[in-house]
């Protein structure tokens, strides 16, 4: 079995469409390229074609009856844009903001999301061989939007990056944003 199909059969394990780890995994001859950010003590990666840009952190207008993490929306040169707090959704103990909170700026499907986050650190490019199947475990997000664990090699530690399909998590109802699951399903 190679790569690809282990991370399938683990993708198929775990709920995840059968694509996504294909997709991910897709270039063991062509880089992929994922930003990766800070959520707590974990690091996280996702893919830097959804990413629009990256802003310091400045406080949403509140929408009244929404969920806690959906901090309001801000808006970005004439586009009025979701913003959800990823520490929260994600269930963290401590959410803070500081000088190092940043707004992440999504383009999914055609439409604008920005997501806050603890700090974003780089852009990794991973091959096929960093990327591994992501094993079976609880957390507060459900595990099918984790697609895999980029492993990369830096001197002598390994530093481990937990791959998020941004797209998926951010289109499910526990979001509590309305994207439509026909426009991601188009678009990817």
């Amino acid at each position: 079995m190679n790569a690809i199909e282990d991370m399938e059969s683990a993708a198929r394990t775990a709920g995840i469409p059968t694509g996504a780890a294909t997709r991910l995994m897709s270039g063991a001859a062509h880089p992929r390229e994922c930003l990766t950010l800070r959520l707590g003590a974990e690091e996280y990666g996702i893919d830097i074609l959804r990413v629009q840009e990256i802003r310091g952190y400045e406080n949403p207008t509140r929408i009244a009856d929404t969920r806690l993490c959906i901090k309001g929306v801000l808006n970005l040169r004439g586009v009025i844009v979701p913003v959800v707090d990823l520490r929260i959704a994600f269930g963290l103990d401590h959410v803070g903001y500081d000088a190092l909170t940043v707004t992440v700026v999504l383009n999914i499907a055609g439409r604008t999301v920005g997501v806050v986050v603890d700090s974003v650190s780089d852009v990794i490019k991973l091959t096929g061989e960093q990327i591994k199947p992501a094993p079976q475990f609880n957390s507060a997000v459900d595990a099918s939007y984790v697609i895999g664990i980029g492993a990369i090699k830096q001197g002598d530690r390994e530093r481990m990056l937990i791959l998020m399909d941004i797209e998926r998590l951010m289109s499910s109802t526990d979001m509590g944003l309305a994207m439509s699951r026909s426009l991601l399903n188009a678009a990817g």
